[in-house]
């Protein structure tokens, strides 16, 4: 890396901060609405809580994907600190959650303090191979836990498959335990719907095999935030987000991991105004609902 790109100029705006890298004002939001959330199970109900939350109602049955309630992305409470919203969120405005499904173990994915609360709502904790080890150690029972590789399927009672699929990325909590665990993306299917939710991955192939092996998709999840051109082996840029939705032959798009957390050194409104550009242009339907809206989303094509 040389010039603007180098270590040391991307460390410095870490630092430094750029323009509009954080909100000036605590971010337009909706309160949460659950009862509009549990009914019309007909169709896909589903709220953003930002970054990579989302709380899903897929007939009749609650899953929510890599909860964070908390209001920082790191260990200390002061390093990696959230934005403000208009309105609060929190584990106990939630209704009773059959599955918390878990893409892999950072912190801004993995949170210690959001998986104790959701413990005594929820029936099941669905995470790739080795996430177990920190939920058992932080008091989640063995028998609310399962656990997938790559290609594996998990039926969660008898109408909700969970297959693990490929992402690329990387795991690990700290210094000492890079690539101890597993990192994947997640198929959910019920019935004739189904939902992709992409964890964290860089743009590849994989996203094509997906969606040939799995495909179409009523709605993806894809991580659209937090990137660097650096950096794009583990994290897409907005316009590979839109790239991967139409390689999984998604009808919509719900671009996830930005509007939370300052991860990158871009301006915090970029990613979803670059993803809105290069939908339009493919005619991708992109669906930029606001923190806390829930929206009941019923065709594809």
């Amino acid at each position: 890396m040389t010039g603007e790109d180098s270590f040391g100029k991307i460390f410095k705006k870490f630092i430094t901060g750029v323009e509009n890298d954080r909100p000036k004002k605590p971010i337009e939001s909706k309160a949460f609405d659950k009862e509009s959330f549990i009914t019309n199970t007909d169709v896909i109900n589903y709220t953003w809580f930002s970054h990579s939350t989302v709380l899903i109602n897929l007939n009749g049955k609650i899953i929510i994907t890599d909860p964070v309630f908390t209001k920082a992305a790191s260990p200390v409470p002061f390093f990696n600190k959230s934005f403000d919203y208009d309105n609060d969120y929190s584990v106990d405005l939630l209704p009773e959650i059959d599955v918390v499904l878990i893409s892999h173990d950072h912190y801004d994915h993995l949170d210690y303090k959001t998986i104790k609360k959701l413990d005594y709502k929820t029936k099941k904790f669905i995470v790739p191979l080795g996430v177990d080890a920190h939920l058992l150690r932080w008091g989640i029972s063995k028998d609310k836990i399962e656990i997938a590789d790559w290609g594996n399927s998990i039926l969660y009672n008898t109408s909700l498959l969970f297959t693990s699929t490929p992402a690329r990325h990387f795991s690990g909590r700290g210094n000492r335990d890079r690539d101890k665990t597993l990192w994947c993306s997640w198929v959910i299917e019920s019935g004739n719907k189904k939902i992709f939710f992409g964890g964290d991955s860089g743009y590849g192939k994989h996203f094509n095999e997906i969606g040939n092996d799995h495909g179409p998709f009523n709605l993806t999840l894809i991580e659209c935030g937090q990137y660097n051109e650096n950096w794009a082996q583990i994290h897409a840029l907005p316009e590979q987000t839109v790239q991967a939705h139409i390689d999984l032959k998604g009808h919509t798009l719900l671009p996830i991991h930005w509007s939370k957390f300052r991860l990158s050194v871009h301006s915090w409104t970029e990613p979803i105004e670059r993803a809105k550009t290069v939908a339009a242009k493919n005619n991708v339907h992109l669906q930029n609902s606001k923190i806390g809206e829930t929206i009941h989303l019923n065709s594809i094509h």
